[in-house]
């Protein structure tokens, strides 16, 4: 190992100290007791979540490798200051690479990762701050850290579970609280996406451990007696310096009388703004308005299609995938979210405030007929609902207008199969996938307005029953994992 010129005399002895530790550990016949092994268990079940398949993932103090290997990466680097864990992480996983190496002295790598992971470590570092600058140099726009600590609360309990021998021993450890490790991620310029408690019952008792550490640490009073605490971060934003082109999708269903406004307020953005009308089965003569009107205003990119499908779900990936923007934007036909409200979506995507941008309705007083009072309360208790299940705010699940890049449409739709066609609108399979790829969601306030033409195509009832299963079934698919 060679020590961070840095360190001190004092630190280089703790580095030490902790070397020999985990070395002898590593010797030891089994490195993790019975007991612990369902502690990591659980953990490998939290990380196989959130962690795409085929990425490049490095794992910092990685041990013997184990939950690195069982991510399947498509490149995986494992790293720890161990020399005898870096053997039998060698001897166990020869298809991965491991390297010794000190978490404050990373010199050695020179390539960014997909996803930096850092399993119960903070407790043991001598400079956290410092090592999470180590890590920012590995890290592009695009990286997300993914870590876990053992909660302050449990100090006690496991310094007796030690002496007991019913789990790892441990030297004298850092006790970090969430909040100090999100100012020190601050400091090294992260920025923490969200935040959750797992491992409530660390023990292999069956029945009562996957339903404690599934369930009841999802609810209050439960959450505050985890074991673990889990933050997903992703690198403080920096403004980009070029334009970019964006696609603007619409579905449009019965909205003829809506089309020559559309093309005349939908503002140009960027480097180039597309229009793409996705035409939905209309009972009026929606496609050759939209027809009439791309031929009076040659000057105005634009594209039409009709879908074969149903749904506005179906005629939002249609108009996804024929786009050819590096940003997306979904605007509904009926014009209650103003088109000159998109720069707005343009300007908090580009300069990084955040990787999914969703219109919120719920914000400001709305026209007297924009919403009606039982479709109100609906998404007041779905944006409530859905905030518990997806860790993030989410105000309002179902305004039509949603902003991403291109890129993490792509990754979303690759990650579709962890769903499944389940959903008709389109809001949540996009709200679903970011949450799923650890996107930052950032809700932007619109004024809704009152319809000008036509009727809502929403059934409230027979929408709202499908809204309901749909809490369920993210309950089942990211809360409840």
């Amino acid at each position: 190992i060679v020590s961070p010129k840095f360190l001190d005399s004092t630190a280089i002895r703790y580095q030490k100290e902790r070397i020999a530790h985990w070395d002898m550990i590593a010797r030891a016949k089994n490195v993790r007791s019975r007991w612990s092994r369902a502690y990591h268990r659980r953990l490998e079940e939290v990380y196989r979540y959130l962690v795409p398949t085929d990425a490049h993932i490095l794992e910092i103090g990685c041990g013997e490798g184990d939950l690195l290997a069982t991510l399947h990466p498509k490149k995986g680097i494992g790293i720890d200051f161990s020399s005898e864990m870096i053997a039998h992480a060698n001897q166990k996983h020869p298809e991965l690479t491991f390297i010794q190496a000190d978490a404050h002295h990373l010199d050695a790598l020179d390539t960014a990762f997909d996803i930096i992971i850092i399993s119960d470590l903070v407790n043991d570092l001598w400079d956290v701050q410092a090592v999470f600058a180590k890590i920012a140099q590995l890290a592009s726009p695009d990286t997300r850290i993914i870590l876990n600590t053992y909660s302050r609360l449990w100090e006690i309990p496991l310094r007796i579970a030690q002496k007991l021998n019913i789990a790892t021993p441990m030297l004298e450890q850092n006790w970090l609280t969430t909040e100090d490790v999100s100012n020190l991620l601050n400091l090294a310029g992260f920025e923490n996406i969200r935040h959750w408690s797992e491992v409530l019952f660390p023990f292999p008792v069956p029945l009562l451990e996957p339903f404690s550490n599934r369930f009841l640490v999802r609810f209050f009073p439960f959450r505050s007696l985890a074991w673990a605490n889990f933050i997903v971060a992703r690198p403080l934003p920096k403004p980009a310096p070029k334009q970019f082109s964006v696609s603007v999708i619409v579905p449009a269903r019965n909205e003829a009388g809506n089309i020559a406004a559309i093309f005349e307020r939908v503002p140009q953005m960027g480097r180039e703004t597309e229009l793409i009308f996705i035409e939905g089965h209309s009972q009026d003569d929606t496609f050759e308005t939209i027809e009439r009107e791309m031929a009076a205003r040659p000057a105005t990119r634009s594209q039409a299609h009709r879908q074969s499908g149903i749904g506005k779900a179906d005629a939002v990936r249609l108009g996804f995938d024929v786009a050819s923007g590096d940003i997306l934007m979904i605007l509904d036909a009926d014009l209650t979210v103003p088109p000159e409200d998109l720069p707005r979506f343009y300007d908090a995507l580009v300069n990084g405030t955040g990787e999914f941008i969703n219109g919120v309705r719920l914000v400001y007083p709305m026209e007297d007929q924009a919403m009606r009072p039982l479709n109100f309360l609906g998404n007041k208790f779905f944006s409530l609902a859905f905030s518990w299940l997806l860790g993030q705010p989410i105000k309002d699940t179902l305004c039509g207008t949603k902003v991403l890049w291109q890129e993490s449409y792509k990754k979303i739709a690759a990650n579709r199969s962890y769903f499944g066609d389940f959903d008709p609108f389109g809001d949540f399979d996009l709200i679903f996938g970011a949450t799923k790829l650890n996107l930052k969601i950032v809700d932007l306030p619109v004024r809704y307005r009152e319809r000008t033409y036509g009727d809502t195509n929403i059934s409230r009832w027979k929408h709202g029953w499908l809204l309901l299963r749909m809490v369920w079934f993210a309950a089942r698919r990211i809360k409840f994992i």
